[in-house]
């Protein structure tokens, strides 16, 4: 997992005193560009050399062949160490293809092969490339502005790990981050090689801010353990015996009605309608306006609910046509009735810009159960927390 690149590290042994050199200590010393201007070339090894994500030779050796991919420019290296003979005099001719007059030229045409491929890599992925080859799994979880994530984090030699997802947190809601994995850059911000409290002095600089944050995953591919973080996971065990691996968000109960969109779980719900309560919107009006909607009978709509990191959204459930979106602010006030254990409803702003004040509205729903109706309820209340720096 962790072994050489064959076809550039087979180099002659090193003299007694001399530290053996990697295929990255010659790609620094190419030429800059042609005099006037950098080249193609150049830039890539620029790159290279100033990634805050890689620390060894060997590390910023394979970020370079991952960017020579991308940007083609593989065959231009190889062919700038052939014109470079006090570089090529470190190849061993026997066991490599670099130090071998008869096997240089088919390898280069083969590389110019190579040149004509198209590579999308993802070129932020790299901070495990001093380890190893095989690279983790890497998301992007953004969020909307907010006091607290709700994410416990651990430094184990320059990374933060998540070791626990905090109950109704807006990390929990989000459904995004698990116990175990890596964050590895908050808007932009590397934290490779981080001190304690690096992160949080970051979120601290950031508050209020929208957050992009990338997430190593501690899951592989084929649903094992990313297997360069084992000597991490073990240190963690020991730091804190409590801590487990998470496999995925905390589940909702069983038989619930549910449908995805855009990754998201949505509530199947029924629309009963909505009512006038004037211009106060608190939790009081609600033991009147919810009879008053159930007593009009009127044709319940089918809709999809989704509750967001910054506002609900409802859709018609056949047609997924948008029907209302209420950020919280906007919201002032949920609960449920007290008759009816799976009836909810939430007070809305009607008209926030008039010059007497709001005049409120209260929007009627009923779920399928009692539970999922709390659970509603409980999102809704938690989303007038989260997103307290709207206000």
């Amino acid at each position: 997992m962790a072994g050489k690149e064959p076809l550039l590290s087979a180099f002659k042994e090193p003299a007694w005193g001399f530290r053996r050199r990697d295929y990255w200590h010659w790609l620094e010393q190419l030429p800059a560009g042609d005099g006037s201007r950098p080249t193609p070339l150049s830039i890539s090894i620029q790159k290279a050399g100033s990634c805050e994500k890689v620390q060894t030779a060997q590390g910023h050796g394979r970020y370079f062949l991952r960017l020579a991919l991308q940007g083609k420019v593989l065959a231009a290296a190889v062919r700038e160490l052939a014109r470079t003979p006090r570089l090529l005099e470190f190849y061993d001719p026997v066991s490599s293809i670099l130090g071998n007059e008869d096997l240089l030229e088919p390898f280069l045409s083969l590389l110019l092969v190579v040149t004509e491929m198209d590579f999308s890599l993802d070129l932020q992925n790299c901070s495990f490339l001093d380890e190893s080859w095989l690279l983790p799994v890497c998301i992007t979880y953004e969020t909307v502005p907010c006091r607290v994530l709700g994410m416990v984090l651990r430094y184990v030699d320059g990374r933060v790990f998540v070791t626990e997802v905090l109950p109704e947190s807006q990390a929990e809601v989000d459904e995004v981050v698990l116990a175990g994995d890596i964050l590895d850059e908050i808007n932009g911000c590397s934290l490779r090689n981080a001190y304690s409290g690096q992160a949080g002095a970051v979120l601290q600089k950031l508050k209020g801010q929208p957050l992009s944050l990338r997430l190593l995953r501690w899951r592989w591919h084929d649903g094992g353990i990313y297997e360069p973080l084992l000597p991490y996971l073990k240190i963690l065990k020991e730091k804190d015996p409590r801590f487990q691996l998470q496999r995925g968000p905390r589940r909702r109960g069983e038989g619930e009605p549910q449908r995805l969109q855009g990754g998201r779980l949505l509530y199947n719900l029924r629309y009963l309608g909505r009512t006038n309560v004037g211009t106060y919107g608190g939790k009081e009006v609600l033991d009147q306006a919810i009879p008053a909607v159930l007593e009009r009978h009127v044709a319940p709509r089918e809709v999809l609910f989704d509750v967001k990191e910054a506002e609900v959204l409802v859709q018609e459930k056949t047609s997924s046509k948008l029907l209302c979106r209420y950020p919280y602010p906007t919201i002032s006030c949920v609960g449920r009735c007290m008759d009816s254990s799976n009836v909810f409803a939430f007070c809305v702003a009607a008209s926030p810009e008039s010059p007497d004040g709001s005049v409120f509205d209260c929007l009627v729903f009923a779920s399928s159960s009692e539970q999922e109706c709390e659970e509603i309820i409980k999102r809704i209340a938690a989303g007038f927390k989260h997103t307290e720096w709207f206000v």
